[in-house]
C-alpha cells in the first residue's frame, strides 16, 4: 500500500497496541525498558479490566489492530490463557513477547493455536547474550525455546538488541536464526529509559552504519523491522533510488553477511511501512496507562478512564506527530513522512518528544512543505 494511504490509515487506527500485561520477569536484563522485576506491581490490570481493553480495542474497527502482549514476561500472569482465548473469541490477532525461560519452554504447547507469533529475544552471540541478559544457560534455551515454537508451528520474530557488544556479531546472528527457519528480524536500537544506560549504546555513525546494512538483510529473504531507527527506511528508499553507501564499518559487515549468506537472493523492495511511535504504535502500560509506545514515558491517559480510541485519535500531542510538527532537521527533513526520527529518542536526549532525533547524521537537502 502506498505510505501515504497507510499514514492516512493510522490516523484511525493503529497497526500494532502494545500491552504490558505485567512488571513481573524472571529475568533482570541490563537493558529492560520496563524495569522488571520479580513479582507483579500493585494496580495490575485485573482480568475484567484487561478483558475491557481488549474490547476497547475492536472498538477502531476492522481491520483491528494486532495486540503485542509484552511486559515484563507475560506468562507471569496467571491469566494469560484465558485472556488468550478471548482475545480468539473477539477476533484479536494477537502475539506474546515472552521472557525465555522454563515457563515459555513448558507452555510452547498450550500456545498453539492461541497466538499469531511470538518474538524471541537473541542480543548478540553466546557470551554477548548472556552478558546483557544476566544468565548462564540463556543462550542454549534461546535457541530451545525458538526451536520448540517453530516446531508447533508458531511464527517467530527474534528480536536483536543493537549496542555496544552485538554490533560486530550481526551478521553471524542473522545467519544463526536464518538456519533455525526464522524469516522476521526486528533489529532494536537502545533508549535510554527503563534500566538502559548510555554506555551500551553505539554512535550515530554506527547507527547510520547498521541501517545501510539492514537495507542488504532486507535481500536475502528476511523481512526487516527496526524499533527505533525509522531513519532505516530513509536509508532504504534512498538505496532503491541508486544510491550507494560505503564506510569502513559498513564494509566489513556486509563483507560477512555475503560470507556467510552468499550474494543477495533478490532485488531491493523499496516498500516502507511508515509507523513511529504514536502513529501506528501505541502502548498501554500495567496500570492501563498509555503512551506513544514503549519507550517513550509521556503518559496521554488511562485505560481505566477514557477510551483508548479517543486517546489515540485525539491526544493533543499525537495529532502534532502524525503531522510532523518535529523540531529540528527532522522537521525540514524530505523523509519527515516515511520516518519522523524516533520520537522516544528526542524525549530521552531533549525531554521534549517533537525534537530532533539525535541519532540520525543525516542532513535534509529541501525543506518539507
Amino acid at each position: 500500500m502506498d505510505p501515504r494511504k497507510l499514514a492516512a490509515e493510522f490516523d484511525r487506527r493503529p497497526l500494532l497496541v502494545f500491552w504490558e500485561s505485567t512488571k513481573a520477569c524472571p529475568l533482570a536484563c541490563k537493558h529492560c525498558r520496563a524495569d522488571a522485576i520479580l513479582r507483579p506491581l500493585p494496580g495490575e490490570l485485573a482480568t475484567w479490566e484487561a478483558k475491557a481493553l481488549f474490547e476497547q480495542i475492536t472498538e477502531f474497527g476492522k481491520p483491528y489492530p494486532e495486540v503485542i502482549i509484552t511486559g515484563g514476561d507475560p506468562l507471569m500472569r496467571m491469566d494469560l490463557f484465558e485472556l488468550l482465548d478471548y482475545a480468539k473469541e473477539l477476533g484479536l490477532p494477537v502475539s506474546l513477547a515472552p521472557a525465555v525461560s522454563k515457563n515459555l519452554l513448558d507452555a510452547v504447547p498450550e500456545l498453539r493455536g492461541r497466538i499469531k507469533s511470538a518474538s524471541v529475544s537473541l542480543d548478540g552471540l553466546k557470551a554477548t547474550h548472556e552478558e546483557i541478559r544476566g544468565v548462564p544457560g540463556i543462550f542454549d534455551q534461546t535457541l530451545e525455546a525458538i526451536k520448540a515454537l517453530l516446531g508447533e508451528g508458531i511464527k517467530v520474530q527474534v528480536n536483536t538488541l543493537v549496542w555496544r557488544k552485538s554490533l560486530q556479531e550481526l551478521p553471524d546472528v542473522l545467519k544463526l536464526i536464518y538456519d533455525l527457519g526464522v524469516r522476521v528480524w526486528e533489529v532494536f536500537f537502545l533508549i535510554e529509559t527503563g534500566r538502559a544506560v548510555k554506555s551500551l549504546d553505539i554512535t550515530p555513525q554506527e547507527y547510520e552504519d547498521v541501517v545501510q546494512f539492514l537495507v542488504d538483510v532486507s535481500r536475502y529473504g528476511v523481512q526487516v523491522r527496526t524499533v527505533e531507527a525509522p531513519f532505516y527506511r530513509r536509508a532504504k528508499r534512498l538505496r532503491a533510488q541508486g544510491m550507494a553507501y560505503s564506510s569502513p564499518l559498513y564494509d566489513r559487515l556486509v563483507s560477512r553477511l555475503r560470507e556467510l549468506m552468499g550474494d543477495p537472493q533478490r532485488p531491493l523492495d523499496p516498500a516502507v511501512v511508515p509507523t513511529r511511535d504514536g502513529h501506528g504504535i501505541i502502548f498501554v502500560a500495567y496500570d492501563g496507562t498509555v503512551f506513544p509506545s514503549g519507550f517513550l514515558p509521556y503518559p496521554l491517559g488511562n485505560v481505566r478512564r477514557e477510551s483508548l480510541v479517543k486517546i489515540y485519535r485525539e491526544h493533543p500531542l499525537l495529532l502534532k506527530m502524525r503531522r510532523g510538527e518535529f523540531g529540528g532537521r527532522c522537521g525540514v527533513c524530505e523523509f519527515r513522512d516515511i520516518c519522523g526520527g524516533s520520537r522516544a529518542r528526542a524525549f530521552a536526549a531533549f525531554k521534549d518528544p517533537l525534537a530532533e532525533d539525535p541519532a540520525c547524521i543525516y542532513i535534509p537537502n529541501k525543506k518539507s512543505n
